[in-house]
């Protein structure tokens, strides 16, 4: 990929993640030309459940990006009272170590002529006619640099987190890999009192184990809370370094600015409960791309609105129930109604 700096295109995306190169790889799909701009030269890791929802499979592979992974077939929710299992319907999803799915988009990337720019982005122009940031001129502008955004700060559209709370709920996530082979081809998810351990089959030989809970979570301690994946893993090696994000929550008074748009967790999210990140941000990502290719970039801010809807009602109610006195119901009232819960997963899946 060129590293010239002085490159005018069409579109600059701001954020190398699997969002950013998958909205850049759409750009190109689209005639339109594009440079992202990354200060990290290496394929990005990040702490998350790395299972690629059916939603997602095929839209990847419309990108022309099939990454290596594991099968998953459904979702499991456990806690010691109950347990439901969801199995689903029709094609399944993939997971996908993250690094390695960021490496298929960059590959993908760059044989289709997209320019990579090595630079921090910590401020930009905006005039009439197009974008300057990095070091580079565009007329459009997708922030797609996470969730702690600085695009969204740089716009103006951040909702600041209220400053006096009665108790701290914020959440975070903690992510760590282990070389053993993986026992289900399911998303396990593990309800303990305080938090949700997740287990996704990420290769033949290899499962990462997630951690959401509140600030001050011990990665360690909650897995080890789990005897079920304790004991699974207690002979296993670590395979990667602990990784953490958060806090999960953030919110946008609007998506979009002139003709600087927000996509993926930098345009506002609620939290990783549902795995819902990859999908959500490949809808997106296309949304954002048609706008521009159509010159009617006021578009999208309706485009985030429906693509974004199912994720935020039915997270936003769960997170609202995780983190309430009923959380203790939640495997065994799905356990109980077990058509309702698989058509929840299947609602959010695809």
């Amino acid at each position: 990929m060129s590293r010239n700096a002085d490159v005018d295109v069409d579109v600059i995306v701001v954020g190398g993640g699997p969002v950013g190169l998958a909205a850049a790889i759409e750009a190109r799909l689209g005639g339109l030309t594009v440079a992202v701009v990354e200060p990290r030269a290496d394929a990005i890791d990040k702490a998350c459940g790395e299972g690629i929802m059916p939603g997602a499979v095929p839209a990847l592979a419309r990108l022309g990006v099939v990454p290596s992974g594991h099968p998953l077939r459904g979702v499991g929710y456990r806690s010691p009272r109950a347990r439901v299992d969801h199995r689903f319907r029709g094609p399944g999803g993939l997971g996908v170590r993250r690094t390695v799915l960021s490496a298929a988009l960059a590959e993908r990337a760059e044989r289709l002529g997209v320019h990579r720019v090595t630079a921090r982005v910590d401020s930009l122009e905006q005039d009439r006619a197009g974008v300057s940031a990095g070091g580079v001129r565009g007329r459009y502008l997708l922030g797609a640099d996470g969730l702690h955004s600085t695009i969204r700060s740089l716009i103006g559209v951040e909702v600041p987190s209220p400053s006096r709370q009665p108790t701290d709920t914020r959440r975070f996530g903690f992510r760590r890999h282990f070389a053993v082979a993986p026992w289900s081809d399911l998303i396990e998810v593990h309800f303990t009192r305080d938090v949700e351990v997740y287990v996704t089959p990420v290769a033949d030989d290899l499962v990462g184990i997630a951690v959401l809970g509140p600030a001050g979570t011990d990665f360690a301690a909650a897995v080890a809370s789990v005897p079920e994946v304790a004991d699974r893993i207690a002979d296993a090696q670590p395979a990667s370094t602990l990784r953490g994000a958060g806090p999960f929550q953030q919110r946008t008074t609007r998506r979009s600015w002139g003709r600087v748009m927000l996509v993926g967790d930098a345009s506002g999210y609620v939290d990783a409960i549902t795995g819902e990140g990859i999908r959500i941000g490949l809808a997106q990502g296309r949304a954002a791309i048609a706008s521009i290719a159509e010159g009617r970039p006021g578009h999208y801010e309706r485009a985030w609105r429906e693509a974004t809807r199912d994720f935020r009602v039915l997270t936003s109610g769960l997170v609202a129930l995780a983190t309430s006195p009923a959380r203790g119901a939640i495997v065994p009232v799905s356990a109980a109604v077990p058509r309702a819960f698989g058509a929840i997963v299947e609602r959010l899946a695809r």
